[in-house]
């Protein structure tokens, strides 16, 4: 059994097979697994046939689960702690019972793995030495534009992660803030059977978005 702690567990961004030996051992011997959407994560145990007991946290729930969980790994338990894709807290709850772990003094494990931002950063043919992430721009336009013309000066490549009904309208914004010229990459449905990059300027990138509705489909880094 793995000592008392919380593990934070890496899983599949699409690709089942995308997951540690360590991972999946660690996610069987723990006392139990607190995951972002429970339906989502059982996909994941029973497709490995683990039967570890499953316990929400997302962001509605957190704070009435961390104390229970804490008091859980002061008590002598592992846990571990799984988002519905790739590393927790990466745009994803947990950030507060990690925090409270810490400020706890218990010990916190990282169980490292698949992760949507470095995957696209490997395979988008952009700068990769200096990046900055900024996770999902806001969906109100006002908001989205404000926050690209805060990173207008910036020259570390950015990276945004982005849904199927506002990609066309963030690349927009993008253009606008940017330039028609400025050098991007989509990396959409990572992993999956979809699986595509389109590389270009921004301008031949909504070109390509407006021509085909398959490349509007999916998730987007």
């Amino acid at each position: 059994m793995p000592e008392r702690g919380l593990y934070v567990v890496a899983t599949p961004i699409g690709n089942l097979e995308d997951i540690s030996h360590r991972a999946l051992r660690i996610l069987e011997e723990v006392a139990c697994i607190a995951a972002e959407d429970t339906r989502h994560s059982k996909v994941l145990l029973d497709h490995y046939g683990i039967g570890t007991s499953l316990l929400s946290l997302h962001e509605h729930n957190e704070n009435e689960r961390i104390q229970p969980l804490v008091d859980r790994v002061r008590t002598g338990e592992a846990i571990a702690l799984i988002s519905d894709a790739g590393t927790p807290l990466i745009s994803d709850p947990g950030f507060r019972l990690v925090s409270a772990m810490h400020d706890e003094g218990l010990p916190v494990f990282s169980i490292p793995g698949p992760s949507s931002v470095t995957a696209a950063l490997s395979i988008g043919g952009l700068a990769s030495d200096r990046f900055r992430f900024e996770g999902f721009l806001p969906s109100k336009p006002s908001a989205r534009l404000k926050q690209l013309n805060s990173l207008a000066s910036d020259t570390a490549t950015l990276v945004f992660l982005e849904s199927s009904h506002r990609i066309e309208a963030s690349i927009a914004d993008m253009i606008k803030v940017f330039g028609t010229g400025r050098p991007a990459a989509i990396c959409r449905e990572m992993t999956k059977r979809f699986e595509t990059v389109l590389r270009g300027s921004l301008g031949s990138l909504a070109e390509s978005l407006a021509s085909d509705a398959n490349q509007r489909k999916g998730e987007f880094v």
